[in-house]
Formats: C-alpha cells, structure tokens, sequence
C-alpha cells in the first residue's frame, strides 16, 4: 500500500479512537516519524497530506532536512544529548524529550544567545523500565517550576513511551499516569507552563493512548512499513 492510502486509512483509525473516547478528532496531531526513511520518503508523505514530521537522531535530520523542501513542522522526539543543542534549536518546532535540568539550561542559553523560545515537552518515564529515557514522575514536577524561569523555552506539555507490552491494562496505566500527572501540574498554576499537550502512543499503542487523552501521536510503522536498515 502506498503511503497516502496507509496515512488516510491511519487518520481515520485515529478519528475512531479520539470519537469513541468522547474526543474530538481535530485536538489529536499526528507525527509521522521518519527515522531511516530518506528525504524523498518524507516528500511522498507531506504531498499525502502530512504537516508534522518527527526525527529521532540529530545526526539523521540534519543530514535528511536539506533535501526536504515542501513545508512541514519538524520534532525532534528522540534523546537529545547536551553537546548537541546548538544544532538543533530554531530548527524544530518541537523538541519532546527534554529529561533534565541541564538540557533545559542548554536549550534555553542557545535561544536567548539566537533570540528563539523553543517549544518543548518534559520525556517522563511513565512505565518504569530502566532501559528507557525519561523523568521520575517527582523530578517532573519539581523540573517544571525550574524552568518556568528559564526565558527562552515554553513548556506544553509532557511526553511518555509505552512500556513493551501487549497489555492493554498496562498500556492505559502508564499513559493514564502521564495525563495525571499533568493535570497535577496543571492545578498547581506555574506561571508560563502549560500542559496542553501529552505525547504519547506509537504504531502498536496510538488508540489506547487516545482513549487516556493523548493529543500527539508519533508514527512510523503504520504510516512507512518497516524501517529500513
């Protein structure tokens, strides 16, 4: 199947999903992730009609981005190592994966020394699994105050990856968390942060992750087929 035909049929899933939960569909963003596909791929997929385009390897985007001249939105949802800030800010219009102080000081020294506010969302590791990047749920609520003072990001939100499981109850527990969580830091009134936004549901776990209140989903998979090496 082509990619308009796997991205219209993916669009419609996601109607469903946002629809039966009580949701309006227009609230929930696709990305559509690119990692190992080529700058021609992710031409294909803007002319089907994608805005949003997710990256997960600086390396990779930078290296992929000069060869994609349609419009689109770039993220970068993949782990963001300090010593690589200066490449990436003013070139994303979202950086999900923010998981620590430090890389928000980064962040936000780049874009006062450039004059941008980067858009950002705290990665929280909602599933607990060692092998993944993300805050503890209380870091990400003391984080939030700490960068409230930092002037060159705005916080919208928070980001979590589902644990490996096919445990739907799982599933809904670790993205459940995450919505909680952020009402929790909705409540508490932190001047300039916002938490409009949850990031959360990937190929395998976007409609229960609609269902807990995600309004991005990140898609690969469903929308390309398998990566390539």
């Amino acid at each position: 199947m082509s990619i308009a035909e796997n991205y219209r049929r993916v669009k419609e899933r996601v109607a469903e999903a946002a629809v039966k939960a009580g949701r309006d569909p227009s609230g929930i963003t696709i990305v559509a992730v690119t990692k190992t596909h080529t700058a021609e791929t992710v031409e294909e997929a803007l002319a089907a009609g994608v805005i949003d385009v997710g990256e997960n390897r600086v390396q990779e985007f930078l290296s992929k981005e000069p060869g994609v001249t349609s419009p689109c939105r770039w993220h970068l949802i993949g782990h963001l190592q300090t010593n690589k800030v200066n490449k990436v800010v003013g070139k994303f219009s979202m950086i999900h994966s923010v998981d620590s102080l430090k890389l928000a000081e980064k962040l936000s020294g780049a874009g006062e020394r450039d004059g941008i506010t980067t858009d950002i969302l705290l990665e929280v590791n909602t599933s607990g699994e060692e092998s993944k990047f993300g805050l503890e749920t209380d870091r990400a609520l003391e984080l939030c105050t700490e960068i409230a003072r930092l002037p060159a990001l705005n916080l919208r939100g928070l980001m979590t990856v589902g644990p490996w499981v096919d445990d739907t109850a799982l599933l809904s527990k670790a993205f459940g968390s995450l919505r909680r969580l952020g009402e929790k830091i909705e409540e508490k009134g932190i001047n300039g942060i916002s938490m409009e936004h949850l990031s959360m549901g990937m190929t395998d776990d976007f409609e229960i992750a609609i269902a807990e209140g995600s309004t991005i989903v990140r898609l690969g998979r469903v929308i390309f087929g398998a990566r390539r090496v």
